[in-house]
C-alpha cells in the first residue's frame, strides 16, 4: 500500500503542463516510432493477451464454483462432461485441479507476457528517444550564435534532461499502463454486461464515485505540489544566496536575520508538502472504501439471488460462481482507475515535453549553406569588407558601412571602446553572423557562397574567454585537427611555449583537465588554446584579446611564437597589448560601428586623433611600466613618437 502511495505521490509531484498541439506532437512521435512499427504491433498483441488473461481469470474462478464445487445445471464449463451434479468426486476433483492448473498457467503466462510487453515498449521508446536526442543535439550545434545569446543554456539543457526524462517514463511505462488499464476496464464492463445486465449495473454503480474521487484528490494534490515546488524554489534560492554571500552575511552580522528568513520560507515549504501529502494519503483509503461498498453491493444482491434462487429484476438467477466472478471484477477496478487518473497526467506532461523539444527543432538556423554552396578552396588570405552593415536587432545597426582590405600575410589590429563593433567584425569572417548589407569576401569569394564548414576549417580563432574540455591536454590541443599525431601536438605546444608547464603536470600531456580547464591558471588555459590554433595551421587567424589574460612574463614567451605563427598569414587582432598593435600592418579605430581612423601605429599617433586619445588613456600606465625611468620620472626619449 505504501509503495503504491509513494509512487502516486512522485507522479503527482510532476507538474502536468497541458499540451497545446497534441495531434502534431503525436505525429512527430510516430515518425520516430514508425521505423519500429513491428515492436508496437507486438506490444499491442501482448497487451490484448495480458488483458484477456486478467478477464478470463475471474471467469474460471466462477466456473470452478458452478461446475465443480457446487455444480449448477446449465452452467458453462470448459469440461462439459464433468459439469453435472451427479459426477463422481474424483471427476469433480480432476476438473477442479484442471481449472486451478489452468489459472496458474494463465497467470504465469500473463506475467511473462506483461514483462515482455513492458520490455518491448521500453526498447522501442528508448531507441526512439535516442534518435530524438541525437537529432536535437545535431540541430542545436548548427544554430547560430545569436540564438544562444537570446536563450539560456540551462533552458536548452532542460530539453535533454527533464523533458526527455518525462517522455522516457511516459512512453515506456505510463502510456502502456493507461492503455492497458483502459482496455481492462472496458473489457470487464463488457463481460459483466454480457453475463447479467442488472447485476452489472448495480455492481458498477460505485465506479462513477471512484472516478470522481480520484479526479478530485489528484487535482488537489497536484495543485498542492505545484505550490510546494514554488516554495522549494524559494528555499533553494535563499540557501544559494546565503552560501554565495556568506562573507557579506558575517561581515554585516546578518546571521540571525538570515536564519529567521530561512525559517519562514522553510516553514512555508513544509506546510505546502503537508497539504499535498494529505490529499495523496486520502486517495487510496477513499478508493478502498468505495471498493468495499461495491463489494458489499455484489455480495448482498448476488447472495440474495442465490439464497432465494430467484431471478434478479426478471433476468436469470445469479449463480454463486457469478457472484465470485463479479467480486473479482469489482476488485480489479480500483487500481486501473487510480493509475489512469495519475498516469494520464504523466502522459500529458510527456506530450508537452515533446512540444518543447520539437519546438526547439523547428527553430531555423540563421546561418545556412546555400543549395549551390561550394567548398572553399585553400585560402590565400585576401580579405575584403565591402560597405558592410550588420545588426543583431532589426533596425539597430552595429556596423555601418565598414570597408577594409587585408592583403595575404597582413596583420590588422582593431581597437575602439566597448560596444564599438570590434567583435562583430571578426564574427563576420568565419560567418558566425551574416551581413545585413554589403559583403565579406575572401580571395574574391563571398563567404555566403561557400560552405561554412570548409570556410571555418581554414580559420583559427583564439578568444579571450578560453574554453577547454574535460579531457586530456593532448586531446584539447588536437581538438581542431583530430588526425594530428602526438609529435605534432607537442611541436605546437613548444611553438607557443606551453610545453614548459604541460610537462610539469602530473601526467604531462595525458593529464585530464577539470571542467573548463579547472586546475590551470587563466594564462595556462590561454596557452593551450593558442597551441590548439597553431596545430591547425590556418591561413587566417583571429585573436580576440588572446593575450589579455596572460601575465607580462608569459606574454614575452609567446610573443616570438606569435611572430612565427603570424608570418605569412592574414590576422585580425583585437588587443590592448602594445606589442601586437605596434607591429600591425594597419590599425582600425572603431567608434559607434564606423571606422574613424586607419593607419599604422606610428601614423595614428602622429595624427593625435581618436587613436592617440585612446592610446594615451588606456595604455599610458603600461607604457610607463615598460620604459626606463630616471629618478622616478619617465624618460622623454622613451615615449612614442608624437606623444607628450
Amino acid at each position: 500500500m505504501m509503495g503504491g502511495l509513494d509512487g502516486a505521490r512522485r507522479l503527482l509531484e510532476r507538474d502536468a503542463i497541458k499540451p497545446k498541439r497534441v495531434g502534431a506532437t503525436l505525429a512527430r512521435f510516430w515518425s520516430y516510432f514508425r521505423q519500429r512499427w513491428y515492436a508496437l504491433v507486438l506490444v499491442a498483441a501482448l497487451m490484448v493477451i495480458t488483458t484477456w488473461a486478467q478477464v478470463v481469470g475471474p471467469e474460471l474462478v466462477g466456473q470452478a464454483v458452478d461446475c465443480y464445487l457446487f455444480p449448477r445445471p446449465g452452467s458453462t464449463c470448459w469440461f462439459d462432461a464433468l459439469a453435472t451434479p451427479d459426477a463422481a468426486l474424483e471427476a469433480k476433483l480432476a476438473g477442479l485441479l484442471g481449472i486451478v492448473g489452468l489459472l496458474v498457467a494463465l497467470y504465469i503466462a500473463g506475467s511473462v507476457f506483461s514483462g515482455l510487453m513492458f520490455f518491448t515498449m521500453t526498447w522501442a521508446s528508448q531507441n526512439a528517444l535516442r534518435q530524438i536526442r541525437k537529432d536535437v543535439f545535431r540541430h542545436i550545434t548548427r544554430l547560430h550564435l545569436g540564438y544562444y545569446a537570446e536563450n539560456e543554456a540551462g533552458n536548452i539543457m532542460s530539453r535533454f534532461t527533464s523533458d526527455s526524462e518525462t517522455i522516457q517514463q511516459a512512453l515506456s511505462f505510463a502510456l502502456v499502463q493507461v492503455l492497458s488499464g483502459g482496455l481492462l476496464i472496458v473489457w470487464i464492463i463488457v463481460r459483466m454486461l454480457q453475463t447479467n445486465v442488472p447485476y452489472a449495473l448495480l455492481s458498477l454503480s460505485v465506479v462513477p464515485l471512484m472516478i470522481a474521487a480520484t479526479v478530485y484528490f489528484s487535482g488537489q494534490a497536484r495543485q498542492a505540489f505545484r505550490r510546494s515546488r514554488r516554495e522549494m524554489g524559494s528555499v533553494n534560492a535563499d540557501l544559494q544566496e546565503s552560501i554565495a554571500g556568506v562573507r557579506e552575511v558575517q561581515a554585516f552580522n546578518r546571521e540571525d536575520e538570515n536564519i529567521e528568513h530561512f525559517r519562514r520560507v522553510n516553514a512555508a515549504n513544509r506546510d505546502a508538502n503537508i497539504r499535498a501529502a494529505s490529499f495523496t494519503s486520502a486517495l487510496n483509503p477513499v478508493l478502498e472504501a468505495l471498493g468495499y461498498v461495491a463489494l458489499g453491493v455484489v455480495v448482498v444482491v448476488g447472495g440474495l439471488s442465490v439464497l432465494r434462487d430467484e431471478p434478479l429484476l426478471g433476468t436469470i438467477v445469479i449463480s454463486l460462481g457469478t457472484v465470485f466472478t463479479f467480486l473479482q471484477y469489482v476488485q480489479r477496478f480500483n487500481q486501473p482507475i487510480q493509475q489512469i487518473a495519475v498516469l494520464w497526467t504523466n502522459v500529458q506532461s510527456a506530450i508537452a515535453g515533446g512540444e518543447r523539444i520539437f519546438g526547439l527543432m523547428e527553430v531555423e538556423p540563421a546561418i545556412v549553406d546555400k543549395p549551390d554552396a561550394r567548398e572553399m578552396p585553400p585560402i590565400q588570405g585576401h580579405v575584403v569588407f565591402d560597405e558592410v552593415w550588420a545588426e543583431y536587432e532589426a533596425g539597430e545597426p552595429v556596423l555601418r558601412g565598414i570597408h577594409l582590405e587585408a592583403q595575404p600575410g597582413q596583420t590588422v589590429a582593431i581597437v575602439g571602446p566597448t560596444g564599438a563593433g570590434k567583435t562583430t567584425i571578426i564574427n563576420l569572417i568565419p560567418r558566425f553572423y551574416d551581413v545585413t548589407r554589403g559583403s565579406v569576401r575572401i580571395d574574391g569569394m563571398d563567404v555566403r557562397d561557400v560552405t561554412a564548414a570548409s570556410l571555418r576549417r581554414q580559420i583559427g580563432i583564439v578568444l579571450q574567454d578560453t574554453f577547454l574540455f574535460s579531457d586530456t591536454v593532448v586531446n584539447n590541443i588536437r581538438y581542431g585537427r583530430l588526425e594530428a599525431t602526438d609529435e605534432e601536438v607537442m611541436a605546437a605546444a613548444r611553438l607557443v611555449a606551453a610545453d614548459q608547464f604541460i610537462e610539469r603536470l602530473p601526467q604531462g600531456y595525458q593529464t585530464v583537465l577539470g571542467e573548463r580547464g579547472s586546475g590551470l591558471s587563466q594564462g595556462q588555459r590561454q596557452l593551450i588554446a593558442i597551441a590548439r590554433v597553431a596545430l591547425m595551421n590556418p591561413r587566417i587567424l583571429i585573436l580576440d584579446e588572446a593575450t589579455s589574460s596572460v601575465d607580462t612574463r608569459t606574454e614575452r614567451l609567446i610573443q616570438k611564437a606569435f611572430e612565427r605563427l603570424l608570418e605569412g598569414r592574414t590576422s585580425f587582432v583585437i588587443a590592448h597589448r602594445l606589442s601586437t598593435i605596434r607591429n600591425a600592418d594597419q590599425v582600425l579605430v572603431l567608434q559607434n560601428g564606423e571606422i574613424v581612423e586607419r593607419g599604422t601605429h606610428a601614423e595614428l599617433l602622429a595624427r593625435r586623433g581618436a587613436y592617440y586619445d585612446l592610446y594615451m588613456s588606456q595604455f599610458r600606465r603600461e607604457v610607463e611600466a615598460e620604459m626606463p625611468a630616471a629618478n622616478g620620472r619617465v624618460s622623454p626619449s622613451a615615449l612614442p613618437a608624437g606623444s607628450d
